[in-house]
């Protein structure tokens, strides 16, 4: 039973999203929000989703895509070596080092906003991709999670053993640890992936251009304009929903294609 509660609480805002993608801006308030209209329009709202605006909606989506995969490329790279230097390598203010990583975990993101915006603004990154792509790609988590699994994954026989074959650093993580972790990497690029593509805040800060926003806050635009008309404005709820549903397919796709990683690393563990 709460296996089955867990599946209603994580799907019904999705079922919710689908039913009413299908439905007109008048049909949204005057049917149950819970099934389907008598005349369901999905293909003609996905229609207006796409060319409102020029076509602004797709600009979105692209930025958003750009921001999420870049972020969390970089964060995967950077939380990897960063783990493995932190569970293989013995320096001095090792522990010291790691612990001040692991009190970054407890900072909320709103605590740093301010700072986070007076250093973009001082490096002349302001209304630029960098400066949600570069804040994104430090994932303390990630790093947290990575020196845990190569700690525990990875014997150091193993590494040793590359390197009497002559391998170098770049060869070892590259050619064995990668191999053995790659479900934790799939793990630290899927969360950097979802918390990039579902951030509100740091675009809000940094981003004024609406060609350059993410799809979060174009389709807040939107709703907003809806819950405060100005002249000649329209009310654009059914493109919110609609916009909404289509946000998410990326998501599904990111985690549909990472997914055989995560299987054939447990396989991988499974049989060792």
């Amino acid at each position: 039973m709460t296996f089955i509660g867990f599946g209603v609480y994580v799907l019904m805002p999705i079922y919710w999203l689908l039913v009413n993608a299908t439905k007109s801006t008048s049909d949204l308030f005057a049917t149950f929000g819970f099934w389907f209209s008598d005349t369901p329009q999905l293909f003609q709202n996905v229609r207006d989703v796409l060319s409102h605006g020029d076509g602004i909606f797709l600009r979105w989506m692209g930025n958003t895509v750009l921001y999420s995969f870049s972020a969390a490329a970089g964060a995967t790279l950077l939380s990897f070596i960063a783990g493995y230097g932190f569970a293989k390598w013995q320096f001095r203010l090792k522990n010291a080092l790691f612990w001040t990583v692991l009190a970054a975990i407890m900072i909320p993101g709103a605590a740093l906003a301010v700072p986070t915006y007076q250093l973009l603004s001082g490096l002349d990154l302001i209304n630029t991709p960098w400066a949600v792509i570069l804040p994104s790609v430090v994932n303390p988590f990630g790093l947290y999670l990575l020196r845990i699994y190569i700690d525990s994954a990875v014997p150091d026989e193993m590494i040793d053993a590359a390197r009497i074959d002559g391998a170098g650093e770049v060869r070892i993580l590259r050619s064995v640890v990668a191999r053995v972790v790659s479900p934790g990497l799939a793990t630290v690029f899927l969360i950097s992936f979802v918390a990039t593509w579902n951030n509100y805040l740091l675009p809000l800060l940094v981003l004024t251009e609406p060609e350059l926003q993410p799809v979060t806050l174009g389709l807040t635009n939107w709703n907003r304009q809806s819950l405060v008309p100005t002249t000649g404005s329209e009310v654009l709820y059914s493109l919110v929903v609609t916009g909404s549903l289509l946000s998410i397919i990326p998501l599904v796709i990111a985690f549909a294609f990472m997914q055989r990683f995560l299987r054939s690393g447990l396989t991988i563990g499974a049989v060792r």
